[in-house]
Formats: C-alpha cells, structure tokens, sequence
C-alpha cells in the first residue's frame, strides 16, 4: 500500500476534502421509529369498526377451528401462556475437593 501500512498519502486520494468542506450536507440520515410506535398505528387502525388485531385473531380463530394446530397453539399460548416443563434432576455429590494453595482438602 503506498505511504506505509494503514497510512494513505494525500496525494492517493482521489477526491479529498477541502478545509471547511461539508462531507455530508443532508447530515445524518434519520433513525427508525420505534417498532413499538409503529405496530401500534398499523395494529390499531380500523376497518368497518374492528381493528386489525382483532381481524387477525378472528382468522386465527377460524383456522384453528378447521383444524389448524399451530393456530391454536399460538392463541392458546397467548391467553393462557405456555405450558411449563418439569425437569426431573437428581445431584448427587461424591465428594468435594478444595484447593487452597498447596493444600487439598477433601470432604464425602
């Protein structure tokens, strides 16, 4: 690379910037708004007096009548929460050992 590792000459770049020179007049671009924001506009418009949640829970609810599983595991998760899992574990200790500096000390 010419002008030394990591280093470009000014005389290598194509196009620099002159002193008092804006490098980016429209400045920053804009950030996104809040997905939060934005599912709650598009989720509470309405059409013929229901809102969308609503129209999308009746299809839900039409699908999982015709046999649709996943659509009425997805409503029944979402009323009643999911179902919790046992987990079945036994520890059991043998023995201990600890070390402290040259020292091991051993417990049953």
């Amino acid at each position: 690379m010419p002008g030394g590792y990591g280093k470009i000459k000014p005389s290598d770049n194509p196009k620099p910037y002159k002193k008092g020179e804006v490098h980016s007049p429209n400045g920053r671009p804009p950030k996104l708004p809040d997905l939060g924001i934005l599912l709650g506009k598009v989720l509470g418009e309405e059409k013929d007096s229901k809102t969308a949640v609503e129209i999308i829970l009746m299809a839900l609810r039409a699908k999982a009548t015709k046999g649709d599983i996943r659509a009425a595991e997805l409503l029944l998760e979402r009323a009643y929460g999911k179902v919790k899992q046992e987990i079945d574990q036994k520890i059991e200790i043998e023995e201990q050992v600890f070390r402290i500096g040259d020292q091991v000390i051993k417990f049953k």
